[in-house]
């Protein structure tokens, strides 16, 4: 049961989650029809996300992820990504009692005043621009708000986490001018994925608050797509945020584990763990050999409270990255689970003005700030 406290604390300040991945599953599972997949009613049996548990959830504010795997590379990858926009304005339209496309702070806060859950694009993965900045403008100007400097690779111009590390020294020039360019659009630079060379050369080059759409800590899960202690407090100083995933193997260690052994399995096949899809279907498999163990709400609550240690209550967020991993802790098994992490988080002594600053409040400045 959601106690009435927490109730009213996601009315007065509803969840921002930054990072879900429903527009990819629309595409694998339906082509993005939206006739297929009616996001309108229950698509539990197909999804973690949908507009019923987005409301049973406190969401009012939602990164849309419109993400490509790097396997789709050059012009293929700019089409793909286009698509996956016109997927999320498509059905911002035909939900539009529910959900409202907004770019802006101001348009985050018109979307509450109505009842709809603001709705904003991510771009996850530089490759997607295709080493141009006139088609990083192109997403800019079609709504993207922030872009992930890359995915499980590298791209020409930034080292990702999980690729051949120092490749670029974390970024090159050309990323330097990404970077800048990004900061004079008011998009923001998001860090997740990279590698933490890369997380300093974009805190060295920025202007503006970066974020973390979906990452945890390092030093509670020693895996490197969470964000080491050195980098939690310069994002303090950078006026950023992190917003803690419940991505079983970024917060379990156990996982973690899991995985690793999972992906030198998958090498043996010829198969890389960075091979989104291939390696998502392998992975299938070997849970069905071999279940992973459990992660338990506390992982994600141990993520939360130290990223608050380290930077600040003034820059932690929530990225859950629904419809984009799966094994979550039972309480957060999908979008209506944010409550169960209030709740507990509650029980552990955050204030009302604490959890606020959490579920939106954080990122509200963040986007504000970008846009100055």
């Amino acid at each position: 049961m959601v106690s009435e406290r927490i109730r009213e604390l996601v009315t007065e300040q509803p969840v921002w989650d930054g990072h879900n991945d429903l527009p990819w599953e629309a595409r694998e599972q339906a082509g993005y029809d939206w006739d297929v997949l009616d996001i309108a009613g229950s698509t539990a049996d197909r999804t973690h996300t949908d507009i019923p548990r987005l409301r049973a959830g406190g969401v009012g504010a939602q990164f849309w992820s419109v993400y490509v795997p790097t396997t789709i590379t050059g012009p293929d990858a700019v089409v793909a990504t286009l698509e996956q926009i016109d997927a999320v304005h498509r059905m911002a339209m035909r939900y539009s009692d529910q959900l409202q496309l907004v770019t802006t702070a101001s348009g985050v806060r018109d979307a509450w005043s109505h009842g709809r859950i603001a709705s904003l694009l991510g771009a996850e993965g530089g490759h997607s621009i295709d080493g141009s900045l006139a088609v990083l403008r192109a997403f800019c100007s079609l709504g993207v708000r922030y872009m992930t400097l890359t995915h499980n690779d590298n791209t020409p111009w930034a080292d990702s986490a999980t690729d051949t590390p120092s490749e670029h020294g974390g970024l090159s020039e050309f990323g330097r001018e990404v970077v800048a360019e990004m900061n004079d659009l008011g998009m923001l630079v998001d860090l997740s994925h990279v590698s933490a060379g890369t997380m300093h050369a974009a805190l060295d080059t920025t202007t503006a608050p970066v974020i973390f759409s979906h990452s945890s800590a390092r030093a509670v899960c020693d895996v490197p797509r969470n964000v080491p202690d050195d980098v939690l407090t310069r994002l303090a100083t950078n006026g950023g945020i992190c917003m803690v995933t419940f991505v079983p193997q970024f917060v379990t260690p156990a996982v973690a584990e899991w995985k690793d052994e999972a992906a030198a399995a998958a090498a043996d096949q010829g198969i890389r763990a960075t091979d989104y899809l291939a390696f998502s279907e392998f992975l299938a498999e070997w849970r069905e050999r071999k279940p992973a163990p459990p992660t338990r709400l506390s992982d994600v609550v141990a993520h939360v409270e130290h990223v608050r240690e380290v930077a600040g209550v003034d820059h932690v967020g929530l990225g859950g990255d629904y419809d984009g991993a799966t094994g979550f802790a039972a309480e957060l098994a999908d979008v209506s689970g944010y409550p169960a992490l209030l709740e507990a988080l509650a029980d552990r002594g955050w204030s009302d003005v604490e959890l606020g600053k959490l579920t939106s409040g954080n990122m509200l400045r963040v986007l504000h700030e970008s846009e100055r």
